[in-house]
Order: structure tokens, then sequence, then C-alpha cells
């Protein structure tokens, strides 16, 4: 059986942790997995179990469902079950927050965790998207996140939120999110400030102000969920991209989202989200393990159909 395919529950991560049910069973043992809900779609088994039969460990991570109210007892289970760590994903990334021992500060400032290390019977969270991103900026368009100025649609929530502070800690000279909750982008922009001293101006999901923003940005970065389904609109008007813009949509969905093309016919430089994908992913595998994670083995493996 493809492990990789079953999607398991936090029920039998219990039974798991009372050294009992499907989990136990499996080898090489379950000792890495992911919580979401949904998780059926997740590419981090193949990529995390490629990592592993590369460093010839003897581990494997496994899919588990897990809905909101089973998040406190799920993540008590880790230990028991003798887990080395867990990737979070929807809808779990912000709760985490106050289930866990310990949180890196820069972890907190980016209002989530997708990264929870497991030592010494303690849950230490992490939040590898804000670092993954900047990694992948640099890999696709060769420049260092620090030297742009940025605009982030949707820098507010969930992985926005991450890479706003990412951009912020890395120093970049201009810092500009959009939000529909205008209300929330300010929070967000305050709570750095106060935090690290870096400015970032925060304006509506509005045209003018949008087009007052492009007119001194380098980079745009698509953090909401539009072109997760097909037939999404893009996040932005047309003929707004100038052909030196740099276009990075953080939406994986192994097709062109409908911003890519925009970009792609106004000559932009662009890219899809896999290679964030990848490079959060990596540093996740180096939190776990303590040494360097075999970074081709994992994108061959993200590859794969």
């Amino acid at each position: 059986m493809n492990n990789e395919a079953v999607v398991f529950s936090a029920s039998d991560l219990a039974l798991y942790a009372r050294g009992e049910g499907p989990l136990k069973s499996l080898r090489p043992p379950v000792r890495l997995g992911i919580f979401g809900d949904p998780v059926a779609h997740s590419a981090s088994p193949p990529m995390h179990n490629a990592a592993a039969g590369v460093r010839l460990l003897d581990v494997q991570f496994v899919r588990i469902l897990v809905k909101p109210e089973e998040l406190p007892n799920a993540l008590r289970n880790l230990a028991p079950a003798g887990f080395i760590g867990l990737s979070l994903t929807m809808p779990h990334k912000q709760a985490a927050l106050s289930l866990i021992d310990e949180v890196d500060p820069k972890a907190r400032l980016m209002g989530a965790i997708n990264t929870v290390v497991v030592r010494d019977g303690k849950l230490h969270g992490h939040n590898t998207d804000g670092p993954g991103l900047s990694a992948a900026v640099f890999e696709e368009f060769g420049i260092p996140l620090k030297q742009l100025r940025i605009l982030i649609l949707g820098g507010a929530g969930g992985a926005g939120r991450a890479i706003t502070a990412q951009c912020a800690l890395e120093g970049c000279p201009s810092i500009t999110i959009a939000n529909r909750n205008i209300k929330k982008g300010h929070s967000v922009a305050d709570e750095i400030a106060k935090t690290i001293g870096t400015m970032v101006d925060s304006i509506p999901l509005d045209s003018d102000k949008i087009r007052q923003a492009l007119a001194s940005t380098d980079l745009i970065i698509n953090a909401t969920p539009l072109g997760m389904k097909a037939g999404d609109p893009s996040p932005l008007p047309d003929g707004m991209l100038r052909p030196d813009h740099l276009v990075y949509d953080t939406v994986y969905s192994g097709g062109e989202t409908a911003l890519l093309k925009q970009a792609r016919l106004a000559g932009c430089r662009c890219a899809g989200g896999f290679s964030m994908l990848l490079h959060q992913g990596v540093l996740q595998n180096v939190l776990w393990f303590g040494e360097p994670a075999p970074l081709e083995a994992m994108r061959s493996a993200l590859r794969k159909p």
C-alpha cells in the first residue's frame, strides 16, 4: 500500500500514541506528518519521504486529517506517539500558536506556525513560510529579497503575514500590503513597526491605490487564495503590470494562474508557488534533523505526477 496516498485521522494518531491502531503497523515507522483539514491534497509526504530515503532514515511522513476541535488533543499525542516533527497547514497555523510549548519569536511575529519540532517531550513552533519565500525569490529571479521594493496582495493573513514579516526582517527598502480587510492590514503593519521598527504601508485592495503602489514596486507577491481554484480571477485588474515588474504567485496549482498569465502577457519575469513549497519544506527538514536537506531529491519528488 502506498501510504502517501492515504489520509489517517486524529483518532488513528491517538491509538498510535497508545501503541495501537493502523499507524503502528506501518514501516518505516511514522515519525513525521502533516495536520490539515482538508489534507488529502498535500504534497508534503512525497517530498519528505524522498529526503528520508536519500539519508537512509528509518522514518515515514503521513497525512493526518485533524479538524479544528481535534487540534489540541492531536498535538498532545505527538510526543507519546514518538513523532520527531510535524507540518501544519490550513486551518491550524494560527490556532497552534497558543497550543505549543515554545514559539520562535519570528514565528510569533508572523502570526502562525507551520512547523513543530518535538524535543524532550516538548513542542517547539517555527514558521518556514517567510524564509521559504525569500529562498524562492532568489532562486527564481537571482535577486535577494532584501534589495526589492515589495507589494504583497493579501499580506495581512496566513502565509501573507509571514511573508510581510520576512520582508520586514530582511529590511526591504519598501513594503506595502494590500488587503480587503483594511483594519487587519493596519493592525499587522502597526505590530511589525512596534516589534522591529520597520515601516509597512497598508492599503486597501483598491484599483487606484494599487496602481499608485505599483509605480514604486519591484516585486508583486500574491498571497491571496485567488488562483487556487480553476477559473479564479487575478487579484490585479488588467493593464497594471509593466515589463520591469517581477511577479511571484504563492499559489501552487500546477498550472498557470490568471495573475501569472497577466504577468506573462505583460512581459514580466514571473513564477508560481512551486519553489516556495519546496524551500519551506527544505527548511522544515533542517529543523527536524539538524543537518542539510537533500534539496534536489525533494524537488524531484514534488515534480512527480
